[in-house]
């Protein structure tokens, strides 16, 4: 089975942090990593991938979008990924401190889904208002305890994490 459903998508991934850091009430690097690693569990749960398609790493406080914690670097200014797309990211968010996201423009909601936003939505809702040491336990999950300490955790572990396991396992082998 591939790493993952489908590849990343950098556009999308970036109208993701966006609107997860619009809608949150102090978003940081870390609330917006696991908001939207909860809204990626539900909507693989309910729809059969990623928003995104980013790996998740298994770091010291929970999953970690790979890529798209690096892009959040990138407007920290202590990282850079690619020429092309580091002033678009620098244009469209900031990071101040080292940690709190802050949005330069609204998201543009047409390139995320409408069952995307959805599960972002409610995500934010039901975990919006958490901690980062709530939020930190709660994406403690069995996926994350299943990876190594900085290594990637497999789509196949997060699956498995979900209600309906056994379906959404063999609907990813199919693919």
């Amino acid at each position: 089975m591939p790493a993952h459903a489908r590849t990343f998508d950098r556009d999308k991934a970036l109208e993701a942090i966006l609107y997860i850091a619009q809608e949150l009430d102090s978003p940081t690097l870390h609330s917006v990593s696991k908001i939207l690693y909860l809204a990626d569990k539900r909507h693989l749960q309910h729809h059969g991938r990623l928003i995104c398609g980013d790996r998740y790493i298994a770091m010291e406080f929970g999953p970690v979008p790979s890529t798209i914690y690096d892009m959040m670097k990138v407007a920290d200014g202590r990282e850079a990924l690619d020429p092309d797309t580091d002033d678009l990211i620098k244009e469209s968010l900031s990071v101040r401190a080292g940690r709190y996201v802050k949005p330069r423009r609204k998201a543009n909601k047409d390139l995320l889904s409408e069952s995307e936003i959805d599960c972002i939505d409610h995500t934010i809702r039901k975990y919006g208002r958490k901690t980062f040491g709530q939020l930190t336990d709660i994406t403690h999950d069995d996926a994350w305890r299943k990876a190594d300490e900085n290594q990637p955790i497999s789509l196949e572990a997060i699956a498995r994490s979900l209600p309906n396991s056994a379906e959404l396992l063999a609907f990813l082998r199919a693919r």
